[in-house]
């Protein structure tokens, strides 16, 4: 493992946005502290580490906060040199960038929209959402993972959508169809699944069902409202 130099790691258990700092730190067997949340009560911590959002996660590294999980996986990324998860030339660093953006801005709106929503907004949300997964089936094509033969960031910031996409159709009743209509993604989601240091580190699955079905029932994202 990787000399931690006091690392920490604000999160909650069911948050994508937290396990994807976690699989980052994972792959690059960086040794960490990791601080459960309840955002229900957020520890005076959290809020003195990210006060603007007050969201989880939050990489505390040798005292100093580093907020929004794609901006902590570049900042891992550039500070332990090993096992690097972006690509080295800047053509592909600003391709895996753009992916990431996508999914965490597209993907994950629709999505969201999909699980909220009713009747024909859900509809059309999931047909956007169908939109959006056909992109990542194109880019996938010929690949393991969207980085080659290897996780890399933008596997990390797809990641989600391996495990919680699965949770969000069963606890809100809708299929986005990516097994049928979409093989490269579904095979990706696959590999990615299989991978030890993703599945050693997800959480439970009937617990995370459970929480989201209750979470949509509460009718409202601020209890894992992170990035």
């Amino acid at each position: 493992m990787v000399a931690s130099e006091a690392v920490r790691l604000f999160g909650m258990w069911a948050s994508p946005a937290v396990r994807r700092v976690e699989w980052a730190l994972k792959l690059k067997g960086i040794e960490y502290e990791y601080i459960e949340e309840d955002l229900s009560n957020k520890s005076s911590s959290l809020l003195e580490f990210n006060p603007i959002n007050k969201q989880v996660p939050v990489l505390l590294h040798n005292g100093n906060p580093i907020v929004e999980s794609l901006v902590i996986l570049e900042y891992i990324d550039e500070t332990w040199k090993d096992n690097p998860i972006l690509p080295v030339e800047p053509l592909e660093r600003a391709k895996a960038r753009f992916w990431a953006t996508f999914v965490d801005v597209k993907c994950r709106e629709e999505s969201r929209k999909a699980f909220f929503m009713e009747g024909e907004e859900k509809e059309k949300a999931i047909e956007n959402l169908q939109v959006q997964l056909k992109a990542l089936d194109e880019e996938l094509e010929g690949k393991k993972f969207f980085s080659g033969d290897h996780i890399g960031y933008t596997d990390l910031a797809v990641g989600w959508m391996a495990f919680w996409l699965g949770v969000a159709e069963e606890t809100a009743g809708f299929k986005a169809n990516y097994d049928v209509k979409f093989p490269n993604f579904s095979r990706w989601m696959k590999h990615f699944l299989a991978e030890p240091v993703i599945k050693d580190n997800l959480p439970p699955r009937e617990k995370t069902v459970e929480f989201f079905r209750a979470f949509k029932q509460l009718g409202s994202c601020t209890k894992v409202n992170q990035k």
